[in-house]
């Protein structure tokens, strides 16, 4: 019987990194964690930050209103509220959007306009930020001021408080959430064409050859093959709105100590006010606070990332099973 060969252990390294795959597994590893290792490093930073604010404020901070560093009187609601609402706006308004043009792009574009359309849309995601702001400021906010959030405030707002007046000077919680809609629209919009560029021909080959229109088969064929990624892509544009700071800044009129009744009054963002005040903090309790707000701009990150994946895995669970993009 033959007796077992004995290695050093550096001859046994050599051995399972001979032809790279352990290698590569640890390279690869070594990210994954790194990645991870990076979100409890935020965590950390931002909880350790604001350990002053914690203790003098607790639970109730997320519910107050009011906000004035000379007084030291701070509360959350305001930015969690102008968050939550700007970002689900843009949301529903992208949203629809940005699939029907990914569909038509990839289903009912011609072919000698796909690339031209594409690469104008993709050029949406490259403009920075502060130029959308910009935009908003000198030419969206006039037109939305005088043609759509006067007549609205005058006619239906009188009956309907989310769009009551004064619109004093156009800025506000909506026109912030539109100007985030055109941001998230070319990332959703990318995303939709990609997931069904890549649906398998035969799904609509199959439902062709049983006398299916065109809309049927895009309906009943491809959307629910591609649906996870769709729901993915979103939830990534989702993300952005969640996350944006100088345009949400320049045009949702920067009012922090309270919650406007109509959606023309003016907001501010969680990550607007940490971007426009933690620079300049008056004291230790001001920068703490600020940090804090950053931490529940975290955590409502972290949610909505955890319920986009719980949302992707239940529908990667339907009729098509699990290869489903």
């Amino acid at each position: 019987m033959a007796q077992a060969e004995h290695l050093s252990p550096w001859q046994t390294l050599q051995r399972r990194t001979k032809h790279g795959d352990s290698l590569f597994w640890l390279v690869t590893l070594f990210f994954a964690l790194l990645v991870i290792a990076l979100v409890f490093a935020v965590g950390y930073v931002t909880w350790a930050g604001s350990s002053e604010a914690r203790a003098r404020f607790g639970i109730s901070f997320l519910f107050q209103t009011g906000w004035d560093p000379n007084a030291q009187n701070f509360g959350a609601l305001p930015a969690i509220y102008g968050t939550v609402v700007s970002s689900g706006i843009a949301l529903l308004l992208a949203g629809p959007l940005g699939v029907l043009i990914g569909i038509f792009l990839a289903e009912l574009c011609p072919m000698r306009l796909r690339s031209s359309l594409s690469f104008l849309i993709e050029l949406l995601a490259a403009i920075p930020s502060v130029i959308y702001g910009m935009w908003g400021i000198f030419v969206f906010v006039p037109f939305f001021r005088s043609a759509v959030a006067s007549p609205i405030a005058k006619s239906i707002g009188k009956s309907v408080p989310l769009f009551s007046g004064p619109v004093a000077t156009g800025r506000g919680v909506l026109v912030a959430g539109i100007i985030l809609a055109i941001m998230m629209l070319p990332t959703i919009a990318a995303i939709t064409r990609d997931v069904i560029a890549v649906v398998p021909n035969h799904q609509r080959e199959a439902i062709l050859a049983l006398g299916a229109t065109r809309w049927e088969m895009i309906r009943k064929a491809v959307l629910p093959y591609a649906q996870a990624g769709i729901i993915g892509g979103l939830m990534l544009g989702l993300g952005r709105a969640l996350g944006e700071t100088m345009a949400a800044l320049m045009v949702i009129g920067s009012i922090k100590d309270k919650i406007s009744s109509s959606l023309f009054g003016g907001g501010i963002t969680a990550a607007s006010l940490v971007a426009s005040e933690l620079p300049n903090a008056n004291n230790s309790l001001h920068e703490a606070t600020l940090i804090l707000i950053a931490l529940v701009l975290f955590g409502i990150t972290l949610v909505v990332n955890a319920l986009a994946r719980l949302l992707v895995w239940r529908t990667s669970r339907g009729p098509v099973g699990n290869i489903r993009a």
